[in-house]
């Protein structure tokens, strides 16, 4: 078994840092020659594409709560295999589960052996620091606590203060980032942002050069030195290959996709990308269609401007063909989208519902969604919201098993809802014999079904 640097990168709480200073990582060690393979704790896929440009590496989800733990152990050594380190960004604060410390960061680094770095946001804060990191270092027993870097540090002499803190902690320090101004990441709608105007580049560096000038990289490697692959597990069971030609929208409008379920369609057939923004057609001969979500609330204009592919995507899903759409990607599929603003944009028409993004209100969530008595998982993450009537053809439940209104549509061979769905260990093609089933109870149900 072969020992590698294996970092989870942690915080006391959202909001302390953890992005920025895993981006600066990935790139500070990617600048040295390190072939370095991210992951991201839980669903979030807009960390993921940051951490894919900082890193020259596509970065991977481990989600507790979607995959099952082999899968995750899997996953962990098949995509860290071939790295010379491994970096994983953590979610909210280190313990933050969906059910107390159930689905954690601690939970995955624990399952994963992965050793945990802190970071600790020190901009109000000096020497009271110490009982913080005695309480993570004596509480988390399943865990084993690397060190600390300390962010947003306002000087050297600030730092000693920090760093004589940790000593009595008994926690090993790194070093620290500086509180430094244009190098917070503007959010927008609680995720990184992917304006173009955001100069990723730029600011992936300069954070790289602030963790190399104030980081001790050397030891934080060899301090976090841990044997690879420790409990290996077997792959999910791969789909039968069925010779398709699956289509993924994806450009700066649909890119919330989720690394494995794209490997999961490539074991059915050839998978394309295409954009809806630019693309003026549909890839050829495609017997899948999947629109996943992204940010189509920001190109308004220029995906109604679009008309050929509004049409191409409305002639294809209403003459048959098997459309596989989630949050973004539903909301192009209705007749209209209303921006924040209130301006009404036409989209593709193949759903009788209009999406709306005015008054904004925040849905979020873990969903287990139970149609024809199959059983999926995923997360809704949203602010718009849906006008008009369509039937459920699912039920649906959070982490806690309460039971949620968010509907999943059948309209035809159209599947589609709000919930982000995970099949890395399962067959996406059974959603739609799965909804079809479920859309006959909810029509007998409903007395309504087209």
């Amino acid at each position: 078994m072969n020992a590698k640097p294996q970092i989870l990168i942690g915080a006391a709480s959202s909001g302390g840092g953890k992005t920025t200073v895993t981006l600066g990582l990935l790139r500070a060690l990617r600048r040295r020659g390190l072939a370095v393979q991210p992951f991201k704790c839980g669903p979030d896929y807009i960390d993921t594409l940051h951490h894919t440009l900082a890193a020259g590496r596509e970065s991977v989800n481990l989600d507790p709560f979607m995959a099952s733990a082999g899968h995750l152990r899997q996953l962990y050594a098949g995509y860290g295999a071939d790295a010379d380190v491994c970096v994983t960004e953590g979610v909210m604060g280190l313990l933050d589960g969906y059910d107390g410390p159930q689905g954690s960061s601690a939970a995955t680094a624990a399952l994963l052996g992965i050793p945990v770095v802190l970071v600790v946001d020190a901009r109000s804060a000096a020497y009271s620091v110490a009982p913080l990191l005695y309480g993570y270092k004596h509480f988390c027993r399943e865990i084993r606590l690397a060190g600390v870097i300390f962010n947003r540090v306002g000087s050297e002499s600030h730092f000693r203060h920090l760093e004589r803190a940790a000593r009595d902690a008994g926690v090993a320090c790194f070093g620290y980032v500086a509180r430094t101004p244009g190098v917070e990441i503007p959010s927008r709608h609680l995720g990184l942002t992917l304006d173009e105007g955001f100069r990723f580049e730029a600011f992936s560096d300069r954070v790289a050069d602030l963790v190399a000038e104030h980081v001790d990289l050397e030891r934080l490697l060899e301090a976090c030195i841990v044997p690879f692959g420790g409990m290996p597990a077997a792959a999910p069971e791969p789909l039968s290959p069925r010779g398709m030609r699956i289509a993924v929208a994806r450009d700066e409008a649909f890119n919330f996709i989720y690394r494995e379920n794209v490997a999961r369609l490539r074991q059915l057939g050839e998978v394309v990308f295409f954009s809806p923004l630019r693309d003026g057609a549909l890839p050829e001969g495609c017997d899948l269609l999947y629109l996943p979500g992204g940010y189509p609330e920001f190109f308004l204009e220029r995906l109604s401007a679009n008309g050929a592919m509004r049409r191409a995507v409305r002639e294809y899903a209403l003459g048959g063909g098997r459309v596989l759409a989630e949050c973004g990607g539903m909301m192009y599929l209705c007749r209209s989208i209303v921006g924040e603003q209130g301006g009404e944009y036409p989209m593709c028409g193949v759903l009788d519902l209009r999406a709306t993004m005015e008054g904004m209100r925040l849905r979020l969530g873990y969903r287990r969604v139970v149609c024809g008595g199959r059983e999926f998982r995923g997360h809704e993450f949203h602010y718009s919201r849906i006008e008009g009537e369509l039937p459920s053809a699912a039920r649906q439940w959070d982490a806690r098993g309460g039971e949620v209104a968010t509907p999943l549509y059948r309209a035809g061979n159209v599947v589609a809802g709000y919930t982000h769905l995970y099949w890395g260990e399962s067959d996406p093609l059974e959603l739609f014999d799965a909804t079809a089933e479920g859309a006959e109870y909810a029509a007998g149900a409903a007395g309504t079904w087209r």
